[in-house]
């Protein structure tokens, strides 16, 4: 007997007869759709506010389904992770055990362009002149091109001689991503626990993990000598591995088990993380991320990651 499975479909604004055609798939297929829904999501419900209009709203339909196995499932919805068959809508295949409302859950992030619309290497800088090249360097990086720890090292070296201010400062323009406060609320008033682990830097993204009362966090520490930066890291780099082993550690402290985490990331960096998770989100992710990840985020509204966890 095969697994019950759910599926999720995420759109900003997807045709009418869409959901119907998703459904008609799977029951082609031989799946059995056992339930299923869809619900329109005002930006003002996930946070995003009138400003920015229906750009952060969003539609969702689920269903609950047997009679294929995941693999088989996730083939026929998606053929191609880099594409889809339906108009912009994101259909991704889940084990339905991660709905469990009994169970607890942990969700852990990335941060930069995930949890936070910015890239932190990238503000700090502008601060010393050099964005352009530390951008280019960050973009390949996250497209998978350049070795991480490498790459950072390099980049952070570019920071030497800054007055130590600047951290105050880049952490003031930190912009969270639209949904996130609303997602991370979400999974508190469940009882539940979120993390974020992050190749960025602790001394500039401490005030936002307060802020919103992230429950975990881990990040690379700068070293400051005299008031400045020295362009240089303290400790182990925060890397792929580390984010894996932290989502671990974490969901193991907290009392969760493996079939009940969720990761979230956008780059090369976070394929580790991805793996390590029983359900692994790409947001609005890097080619080199959708085409591992077992499911895929592609509008502009955190709070749609709820959905993985029937919140």
């Amino acid at each position: 007997m095969t697994e019950q499975l759910a599926l999720i479909a995420l759109a900003r604004t997807p045709h009418p007869e869409t959901v119907g055609q998703i459904m008609e798939t799977i029951e082609e297929a031989g799946g059995d759709i056992e339930s299923h829904g869809r619900v329109r999501v005002t930006p003002s419900a996930s946070g995003g506010g009138s400003a920015d209009g229906d750009l952060n709203g969003y539609n969702a339909a689920y269903a609950k389904f047997t009679g294929l196995t995941l693999d088989e499932a996730r083939r026929i919805v998606r053929p191609d992770p880099l594409s889809s068959l339906w108009d912009d809508v994101d259909v991704s295949v889940v084990p339905a055990s991660i709905l469990d409302p009994e169970r607890r859950k942990l969700l852990v992030m990335d941060m930069d362009s995930t949890f936070i619309q910015q890239e932190v290497v990238d503000l700090l800088a502008a601060k010393a002149g050099v964005q352009d090249h530390v951008a280019d360097i960050t973009e390949r990086t996250m497209r998978g091109e350049l070795d991480f720890a490498a790459s950072l090292r390099e980049r952070v070296a570019l920071l030497e001689g800054l007055p130590d201010s600047v951290i105050g400062e880049v952490a003031q323009e930190l912009r969270p991503t639209v949904g996130a406060a609303v997602l991370v609320e979400t999974f508190h008033r469940a009882e539940w626990t979120v993390g974020v682990v992050s190749g960025g830097f602790r001394q500039v993204l401490e005030p936002l993990m307060a802020k919103h009362e992230i429950d975990h966090y881990l990040a690379n520490e700068l070293e400051v000598v005299d008031g400045r930066l020295t362009g240089r890291i303290l400790g182990p780099i925060v890397d792929a591995s580390v984010k894996a082993s932290m989502l671990r550690a974490w969901a193991e402290s907290d009392g969760v088990a493996a079939d009940q985490t969720i990761a979230v990331g956008d780059g090369a960096n976070d394929i580790q993380l991805l793996e390590a998770a029983a359900v692994g989100i790409a947001f609005n992710a890097k080619p080199v991320l959708r085409e591992v990840a077992d499911a895929q985020i592609n509008i502009p509204n955190l709070d749609a990651v709820r959905f993985f966890a029937d919140l």
